[in-house]
């Protein structure tokens, strides 16, 4: 079976063809995800988004052909449909709102151990989204009719059918209570009771394309469109479909997002960044989560490699970055970042190295805060990068499976429209034996972790 699946990340938005038996990428086209910021506050470019969609089934279809459409994207946005079409733009959740609207929100959301939803900066939690949205623009927000989570924008838009869905809403949004799998109080306070969507399971059937965008992108028939998925909860799918708890799911991209199948529900701490999320089958899992492929990207620029020498000196002169590269955010939010013992500075290798083992112990910090157990698996970018899977490894002291090809997103959408067969789930491979890092590193972990609780 061929699926298409519209993939909306943070940094990129890709449209995917997928071999769901062989559970691989057939092709994918890529474009950045662009931020506008004409208008009310930055926002999404959701025409452009969709024109380059379009485009994309289009030349996908001729050259490849799929029998069904699925969708995933990330967390933390939704979007306010008027009877036109979008009575507000769909906001860029890193947008700060002023001072006294975030105050009134705190008076009104729901506590943690209702919802398992920390409070978050901006627009992260998707419920402060909606109470600025409100509070800001209440002309505009009266002409709301219905409310969909993300994922299933991209869906009403090729079928006109409205929903939302259970990993969407239980993405830190302040609307949901994970362990009972209803709305939360918040939905009241705010008033949205009746715009709210219909909340469908991820592999539910949203609908079919409709007739006009079928005739535009060339389909021969019926296609049908499945409801969609938060694109960390698509990556974990695969994994849940293949393997007995306890495990872990490290899903990296722009977020590193971590799933603790099998962890500690009741110890989750709101003031590090830890949540539970809730999987494409329902169930609250314990999660953790800090802007690990921003921070990287800050730190490296893309640029530098593991060379021996680089190794060497950041590992035995313990060179350490210390959180946060990112504030606001992750198991350190209000730390301040500094560069320990480098006061000659890093060339970009050295850099590389760093910032590398700074991803895997941030990535530590986050699966003992979920008291997760058993084998690790990363999904995405840092699957790619050797040194930070043998630092995590040697750091955790549990194996660590590092996931071919680019990001088992795409692959785990596309199991929404396979009927979630165990026997189509992408096959994971342990990592290949790396040795780059010497003895001292366990050291090297003992100092960065008293460089942290030192502040």
């Amino acid at each position: 079976m061929k699926v298409a699946v519209l993939d909306v990340g943070k940094t990129n938005v890709k449209a995917v063809v997928v071999d769901v038996a062989a559970g691989r990428e057939l092709a994918a086209r890529t474009k950045p995800n662009k931020v506008l910021t004409d208008g009310p506050y930055p926002h999404f470019d959701v025409d452009g988004i969709f024109a380059f969609f379009l485009e994309s089934l289009k030349q996908l279809n001729a050259e490849f052909g799929f029998e069904a459409i699925s969708i995933t994207a990330h967390g933390a946005s939704g979007a306010l449909l008027g009877e036109d079409g979008l009575a507000l733009p769909v906001l860029d959740y890193e947008f700060r709102y002023p001072e006294e609207i975030d105050d009134a929100y705190d008076g009104i959301r729901p506590s943690f151990r209702e919802t398992f939803s920390p409070r978050l900066p901006g627009g992260l939690n998707l419920g402060a989204q909606l109470h600025y949205q409100k509070t800001a623009f209440p002309d505009a927000f009266r002409e709301v009719r219905t409310i969909v989570t993300y994922p299933q924008y991209w869906g009403w838009r090729l079928t006109g059918v409205a929903a939302t869905e259970v990993t969407s809403l239980g993405c830190h949004t302040d609307l949901w209570l994970p362990r009972v799998g209803m709305f939360s109080g918040l939905v009241d306070s705010l008033g949205i009771a009746g715009k709210l969507a219909p909340v469908k399971k991820p592999s539910d059937m949203l609908g079919y394309v409709t007739d006009e965008i079928a005739a535009e992108i060339g389909l021969a028939g019926p296609v049908p469109v499945f409801c969609g998925i938060h694109d960390s909860n698509a990556s974990l799918l695969p994994h849940l479909l293949q393997r007995e708890a306890p495990f872990a799911v490290v899903s990296t991209g722009t977020w590193v997002v971590l799933f603790a199948v099998g962890g500690d529900l009741d110890h989750l701490d709101p003031g590090r960044d830890t949540l539970a999320n809730v999987d494409a089958l329902g169930r609250a899992v314990p999660s953790a989560r800090f802007m690990g492929g921003r921070e990287f990207e800050i730190l490296t620029g893309g640029q530098g490699t593991d060379t021996h020498e680089a190794v060497a000196r950041v590992v035995e002169e313990g060179i350490c970055l210390t959180p946060s590269v990112v504030p606001g955010c992750g198991p350190y939010p209000h730390a301040e970042h500094r560069i320990v013992n480098a006061p000659q500075g890093l060339n970009p290798d050295e850099t590389y190295v760093a910032a590398s083992l700074y991803a895997a112990l941030m990535t530590r910090a986050c699966l003992d805060l979920t008291g997760a157990a058993g084998p690790i698996v990363v999904e995405g970018p840092f699957a790619r990068n050797e040194l930070y899977i043998e630092a995590l490894a040697k750091a955790i002291g549990r194996p660590v499976i590092a996931v071919a090809g680019s990001t088992g997103t795409s692959v785990g959408a596309a199991l929404l429209a396979s009927g979630l067969s165990a026997t189509t789930a992408a096959q994971t491979e342990p990592a290949s034996a790396t040795c780059h890092l010497p003895e001292s590193f366990q050291q090297y972990c003992r100092d960065w972790n008293k460089l942290v609780q030192a502040g």
